[in-house]
């Protein structure tokens, strides 16, 4: 108690850190949240990969293709658009709901009747049972209440996690079980129908606004005039995504889109957790979007914090991609290994580029954030095919890597501009992790000389000695260079107990 109250001493709260707190308080809740939510999704799909068939995820991956399609052509941005939007949204949420519902029922509808064809065109006649049933997804999926946005615009995000979580406790706890009974695909359809079930009933659980259906034209041009930009970004950034699922189904069939997707899963899964940091950053940027210095103290933060996370670990992934997969998902995944290498890299990459949507758009600017994945969209369009035709799933995976190395330009000049970083800034941010990653991936790759690292013990002893040796690195570059990445993670814990001692004083007032 008496260690508490110390803390309690030292960080004194004041009205002009309530908002870097309150940021840094909701990505420890997004980053803590997801990374169990992430724990549960690992064991599910390490178990259901030694259950179904590298053929049952593609099947499932398809059905999901031609679900996000329609999902991604129609995004009409207005939840964005209230989360940037400055003043009172509340009379908003009416009509952004009702349009949401609206689109969400024709989506299902659509769905239901291009199962069929679209089946057809990845010749996999077994997909279409599953898109009828699982288009009922996109349905539930709308009807959540849309006022749980607010946990995002007002930072609240321990309770916008709350409700996610529900879901996939839900989904996981389906899937395992069917998977064990049936041991077929629809061991992941229900699961996602459950889970999605689950958060709806959540949503209306833990939020006390309830929507009305009502449309109000003037609030939905307003709106519009936003999300239009978000649209067309949604469309190009599904092409740079899916474009490459949608080709490999169409080309090589659903058994190599299951490799490939399973390799793209486990590539992106430490990736997409550090990213998801954006979500916080995006309505903390809006706050800040006037105020330029700060508003740079700020970025800079996020994207040295990233960056210094996801370059090791996709340094890791590198180099023990085949202990991984062969201790963990058994020798029918192994010829997915060369793709799982390369997409780690172009996770890392894009990580740290996605860094700049959250700011492009709270400065009012989506149309960078469109320019930078339409570079994406034209350099997957030109490579996709002939590294596929020469390396198959490497291929693709080498055609994502350079598709995404693509909006490097567009990001650095757009953060410049936007937030006043220089070349010197991002120097200094990339420089310490890189080569802390470099060695830590030598050492790892020396230490496979004298221990077997397929066996459990062996990786494990691998990755420990692996994290020390990048540890110590960073740590000669924040005494030499005065890197301070430490510093930001201490903001962290400062932050928490700044929530802390709030508390604290309220119950003692």
């Amino acid at each position: 108690m008496k260690k508490i109250i110390n803390i309690f001493k030292k960080f004194k709260f004041s009205p002009g850190r309530g908002l870097s707190s309150k940021a840094i308080r909701g990505g420890f809740w997004v980053f803590s949240l997801r990374i169990t939510d992430r724990v549960f999704k690992l064991l599910r799909t390490i178990v259901l990969a030694r259950l179904l068939s590298p053929k049952d995820f593609g099947l499932f991956g398809i059905a999901l293709l031609v679900l996000s399609i329609l999902e991604t052509f129609t995004e009409s941005g207005f939840q964005y658009a209230l989360i940037q939007k400055k003043g009172e949204t509340r009379s908003f949420l009416d009509t952004a709901w009702t349009i949401g519902l609206i689109r969400g029922f024709a989506i299902a509808v659509i769905v239901f009747f291009v199962a069929k064809p679209a089946s057809i065109f990845f010749g996999a006649p077994d997909a279409e049972p599953i898109l009828q049933v699982i288009a009922a997804s996109i349905i539930l999926h709308n009807l959540k209440n849309i006022a749980v946005l607010y946990f995002q615009k007002e930072l609240e995000f321990k309770n916008y996690f709350k409700y996610q979580f529900v879901g996939t406790i839900v989904d996981v706890t389906v899937a395992l079980t069917l998977a064990l009974l049936l041991k077929t695909v629809w061991a992941l359809v229900f699961g996602l129908l459950a889970g999605n079930m689950a958060r709806c009933i959540m949503s209306y659980i833990i939020e006390p606004y309830r929507p009305r259906i009502k449309v109000n034209i003037r609030q939905a041009k307003e709106l519009f005039n936003f999300g239009k930009w978000v649209l067309g970004s949604s469309i190009v950034v599904f092409l740079a995504i899916q474009g490459d699922d949608i080709f490999l189904g169409k080309v090589l069939g659903a058994t190599a889109l299951g490799f490939y997707q399973m390799a793209f899963r486990f590539a992106n899964l430490p990736g997409s957790e550090i990213g998801v940091l954006s979500r916080v950053a995006f309505p903390a940027y809006s706050k800040l979007q006037d105020n330029i210095p700060k508003l740079k103290n700020a970025y800079l933060r996020t994207v040295r914090f990233i960056i210094f996370l996801s370059m090791p670990l996709a340094g890791g992934i590198f180099i023990l991609a085949p202990q991984f997969t062969q201790i963990f998902l058994g020798e029918k995944w192994m010829p997915m290994v060369p793709a799982l290498k390369i997409l780690a890299i172009s996770a890392m990459v894009r990580v740290m580029i996605g860094t700049g949507g959250a700011l492009f758009n709270s400065r009012g600017r989506p149309d960078l954030d469109f320019k930078m994945n339409l570079c994406r969209v034209i350099t997957l369009a030109i490579t996709i095919y002939p590294l596929t035709m020469l390396w198959k799933i490497a291929g693709t995976s080498l055609s994502v890597l350079l598709a995404v190395c693509a909006c490097i330009p567009v990001w650095f000049a757009g953060s410049k501009k936007q937030a006043g970083l220089s070349f010197k800034d991002f120097q200094g941010i990339l420089l310490p992790p890189l080569s802390g990653t470099v060695v830590m991936a030598s050492v790892i790759f020396i230490l496979g000389m004298f221990f077997n690292q397929y066996s459990l013990v062996g990786f494990l002893f691998s990755i420990v000695i692996g994290i020390v040796a990048f540890i110590g690195i960073i740590f000669l570059y924040r005494k030499i260079l005065h890197y301070n990445v430490f510093e930001d993670m201490k903001l962290i814990f400062n932050s928490l107990g700044i929530k802390r001692k709030r508390s604290f004083e309220g119950k003692n007032s």
